[in-house]
């Protein structure tokens, strides 16, 4: 048996044209690996969910016109069992 309550997995890439960013994570807990807070998102993605820790950690996009866009820690959310 595994141990997956430090597992993650990538957010859901859906670009109808194509055109991705990168995207850095904000905030958050803080045992949150530094190599989950680089992301590649859809370009028109207003959120980005990471499962982390037994959870969900989401982060919204920030306003702005910056490269790589900013998505910003909005809550916890835990894994229905």
């Amino acid at each position: 048996m595994s141990d997956t309550s430090n597992s993650f997995s990538e957010p859901v890439l859906d670009a109808a044209d194509g055109t991705f960013v990168q995207a850095l994570l904000e905030g958050g807990p803080a045992d949150f690996p530094a190599d989950l807070r680089t992301q590649t998102a859809a370009a028109g993605q207003d959120r980005i969910k990471i499962t982390y820790c037994g959870g969900h950690e989401h982060f919204d996009r920030c306003a702005g016109n910056v490269s790589p866009v900013i998505f910003r820690w909005s809550g916890r959310t835990r894994i229905a069992e």
